[in-house]
């Protein structure tokens, strides 16, 4: 039943971190109802694939019919979470923003999803992952000396400094309410959450631990015990020795008992050439559990079958499709995986009238929402 079994959550439909962070919800129990335009598509071209939209249902309502933005309106009435992630002042020019929703239910917790954020000079502006990343200083911190910043997939921005925020500023809004008994607005924005995702690093910076320049510091490859290394078949080793009696392991598997941290530069050469003997394969039973901190670096279809991942159950295969499981985990009320992505407006009329809208035959007879 999951952890929020019992929470009901208005998802208006859109991509990437707002979806993600409705993901996470109905993974964890919540009753999430994805509202989707009519007539939209998947954005991967098939639904079983748009993983981000699992464990929930969803309906199809125009929101340029006065009666669709009163059903959207009906919901929000009977939900405790509404979440949305268009440009700041879309929703108000639909008549769906926090004003209005809050006026018809005071305890609704309005869940806000940008990359700017709702103000600022850049509020307006439209943007993707990787310029937020960079404005924040997260992007040039990642690289090697001496070359360009590398992109991390778009993991850091949307997802990390996105929707986790937004999914921790929900939580935190519904824990408050049970004292207060009112709604509030989150405002997560993914400079914001990137931004603070770098604490750590800004406190090193300040203390003089760490340099502004990426690919010269402790965790950035700048130091030989802590990179990626090539495998004699073209595959890679992580290796991540930062403590003493941890780097020690690493050497001794490693058949080099005499190394040491002193000379960095001929470490480097040394690791380099002496991993590159060996395939990655061959190199990971070496290290099999052991303290080196050395761990293969797998693709993602080579992970599911990962023995660690799998005995975890990690990755799972649900409605036939290979995805991860539900994360973290509770002892009495573990999440689950108990939809498949659905067809936009799939839900329609079971999921409004479950919701206790009324009349919806006649909303279906005048447009507002859609049955496909």
């Amino acid at each position: 039943m999951g952890p929020l079994h019992g929470l009901r959550v208005v998802e208006l439909a859109g991509i990437g971190p707002g979806p993600f962070a409705a993901m996470l919800l109905a993974d964890l129990g919540a009753d999430v109802l994805r509202v989707d335009r009519p007539g939209a598509e998947p954005p991967f071209g098939r639904t079983d694939v748009d993983l981000l939209t699992r464990g929930r249902r969803s309906i199809a309502v125009d929101l340029k019919h006065p009666d669709g933005v009163a059903t959207v309106l009906a919901l929000a009435e009977r939900a405790d979470v509404l979440l949305e992630g268009f440009r700041p002042g879309v929703t108000e020019r639909l008549g769906l923003g926090p004003d209005e929703c809050l006026a018809r239910n005071e305890r609704l917790v309005y869940g806000r999803m940008t990359g700017w954020g709702q103000d600022g000079p850049l509020a307006h502006t439209a943007g993707h992952d990787v310029g937020y990343i960079a404005v924040t200083g997260a992007l040039h911190a990642i690289g090697r000396a001496g070359g360009p910043p590398q992109v991390p997939v778009n993991l850091l921005g949307d997802f990390g400094g996105g929707a986790m925020y937004l999914v921790v500023g929900v939580l935190a809004a519904l824990l408050e309410r049970a004292t207060s008994g009112r709604g509030q607005v989150v405002d997560a924005a993914i400079v914001d959450g990137t931004a603070h995702l770098s604490t750590m690093l800004l406190g090193m910076l300040a203390g003089g631990l760490w340099q502004d320049r990426r690919g010269v510091n402790l965790l950035d490859t700048g130091v030989p015990w802590y990179d990626v290394y090539e495998t004699a078949d073209g595959g890679h080793l992580a290796v991540g020795a930062l403590e003493p009696r941890f780097f020690a392991e690493l050497v001794d598997r490693l058949g080099l008992p005499g190394a040491s941290r002193d000379d960095p530069a001929a470490l480097r050469a040394l690791l380099t050439d002496t991993i590159r003997t060996r395939t990655r394969d061959e190199w990971a039973a070496v290290f099999e559990g052991s303290d080196a901190c050395v761990a293969p670096v797998l693709s993602y279809a080579e992970a599911r079958d990962h023995p660690h991942l799998r005995a975890r159950g990690t990755y799972v295969e649900s409605h036939g499709t290979p995805q991860p499981a539900p994360a973290p985990r509770f002892s009495r009320t573990p999440g689950a995986l108990d939809r498949p992505p659905p067809s936009p407006g799939q839900h329609t009329r079971e999921a409004l009238t479950d919701w206790g809208v009324r009349d919806v035959d006649a909303l279906l007879a005048t447009g507002a929402v859609h049955q496909p």
